[in-house]
């Protein structure tokens, strides 16, 4: 599936704008960038990185904390609707590229 990025919560690994792939259904493990659905609210799906799996499920987190609107596990606990695993960002291309060579 393909999920774009929105807000700053996972700067400086993810911006605004960004396309990913995600592999549903993929294994998780600590330190990957999921695709979860939010919890209260199934028909949106948040992009965090996991931390750790515990007994109720995944602690999801954002990079960036101080980012405004910022929801994680620390608001809503730990989440076991995890979509599936990002796999590849495939747009845009080449971020930071400093144009082309003479």
């Amino acid at each position: 599936m393909r999920v774009r990025v929105e807000g700053d919560s996972m700067r400086p690994a993810l911006l605004p704008g960004d396309w990913l792939l995600v592999r549903r259904g993929a294994p998780v493990r600590p330190g990957d960038i999921v695709v979860a659905r939010l919890p209260g609210d199934s028909s949106r799906l948040i992009v965090k990185r996991a931390a750790w799996r515990g007994e109720d499920g995944w602690w999801l987190e954002s990079d960036n904390q101080r980012a405004s609107g910022r929801r994680d596990s620390w608001d809503f606990g730990p989440v076991t609707d995890v979509v599936g695993r990002v796999v590849l960002r495939y747009w845009p291309p080449r971020r930071g590229a400093a144009g082309p060579r003479p």
